[in-house]
């Protein structure tokens, strides 16, 4: 299965929203067994989401890449953007691409992809978007059509009590300058292994993530690695999210156009469809570069990809209400989603990254290289503050370090989930 790129951004309350997916083996003859009304909703749905195109490739992994009138694409669905104005590059002098003067092809044995599989099968033509087709048999996997292509809930946060325990969840604060970290295992259904920098205000963030093609249990779970830039208070937080993710069936997330919100600018990206290639253990690693920035002119968040930073397009300010100003806190790591964790037993078997352990470094391990943020200095640098956190150190792990003592340290994480110490 080939990687996809993917992104999410929201201003709903807990953010990204993601939908549950029950398997079903598909074959011939399944829809004698779905309801009428089912399958008329179906179509329904299937109509809202398949924007009616100018063209349509079909790409050798089975994909169909609709080209879809920019002016008709899913963004505009979104209330917020009825009368949205298209923004269709970044304004030149303020949102500076993360063109890092430090970053040397030379120092990395990583191949950074910047094609899709797609591409093999020809390119949207000028004034239209790339956009994944939608399947009638992903939507007759899923449980609910109205949530189809979206996160989980997020709850508020637990209480704490007088001794600083939190309700149900054993898990000790974090402390980076100054400012007390509240671990994602309030989060139902994910675990989370990720490098965090917060207490500043974030305008941008980027990094290199290793891609792989790691193990998934089943179709409602899913492996992801990517950046976070949040702002807000837990309960009502503002998220913009860009990586990569796996899973069984590939129907969960806003990762690509499903939901309406982020307004595509680029005829060259296709989000939700198959990265090229993956690494392999001791083989060729191949990596993505991708970045997230705020224009200061329009406050929109670009995002960027490739090595020349082309721009995919941007979440409108128009979505958002504490990223408007910045972002707060800011994560690259990796995240799993699934029901069997955190004491359910069997613990799932999804693995998160390569599937190895962080320790076993370069070739085995999944990274992210050249973390960088973007702050009111209007430089991209390293974060002066960071702090390495697992959720379930038992199952995936995180750590960084530097190939040689003067280096920058590189981000590992991942591990197998279930294992002899995590049941």
């Amino acid at each position: 299965m080939g990687r996809r790129v993917g992104f999410g951004g929201s201003a709903l309350q807990g953010a990204l929203l993601l939908c549950t997916v029950a398997f079903a083996v598909l074959s011939l003859g399944v829809e004698g067994v779905v309801s009428k009304q089912k399958l008329l909703e179906v179509e329904r749905k299937l109509k809202q989401l398949n924007k009616t195109p100018v063209k349509s490739i079909q790409s050798e992994d089975g994909d169909i890449i609709d080209c879809v009138d920019i002016y008709k694409q899913p963004a505009f669905d979104h209330p917020a953007l009825k009368n949205h104005k298209i923004q269709m590059r970044p304004t030149p002098t303020q949102a500076h691409p993360p063109l890092m003067e430090d970053r040397k092809e030379k120092d990395s044995s990583a191949i950074t992809i910047v094609n899709q599989t797609w591409h093999r099968g020809g390119s949207c033509p000028e004034g239209t978007v790339p956009i994944r087709r939608v399947k009638k048999s992903e939507l007759l996997r899923a449980t609910s059509l109205e949530r189809y292509g979206r996160k989980p809930y997020i709850p508020p946060p637990a209480k704490k009590t007088e001794t600083g325990q939190i309700h149900g969840v054993d898990k000790m604060y974090a402390r980076i300058n100054g400012t007390h970290i509240l671990p994602s295992a309030l989060e139902p259904n994910r675990t989370t292994s990720y490098l965090i920098t917060q207490a500043y205000n974030y305008i941008g963030a980027s990094g290199d993530i290793n891609v792989w093609n790691p193990r998934v249990e089943a179709d409602d779970e899913f492996s992801t690695a990517q950046i976070w830039v949040m702002s807000g208070p837990r309960e009502e937080f503002d998220s913009a999210e860009a990586g990569w993710m796996d899973d069984s069936s590939w129907k969960t997330g806003c990762f690509n156009l499903v939901c309406p919100g982020f307004v595509q600018t680029s005829r060259e990206v296709a989000l939700g469809a198959a990265i090229s290639a993956v690494s392999s253990e001791m083989g060729q690693q191949y990596q993505i570069s991708l970045s997230i920035y705020m224009d200061l002119d329009t406050k929109n968040w670009w995002l960027g990809f490739g090595p020349n930073n082309i721009t995919i397009g941007y979440w409108p300010a128009a979505i958002y209400g504490y990223l408007k100003h910045s972002g707060t806190m800011v994560k690259w790591g990796g995240e799993v989603y699934s029901s069997k964790i955190r004491g359910v037993k069997p613990h799932t078997t999804t693995a998160m990254g390569s599937g190895n352990w962080a320790s076993y470094l370069w070739g085995h391990a999944c990274f992210i290289q050249h973390v960088r943020i973007r702050d009111w200095s209007l430089t991209w640098k390293y974060p002066e503050w960071v702090y390495a956190m697992a959720d379930e150190a038992d199952c995936y792990g995180i750590l960084q370090s530097r190939p040689r003592p003067l280096d920058e340290p590189i981000l590992y994480f991942g591990g197998p989930g279930r294992n002899n110490f995590c049941q």
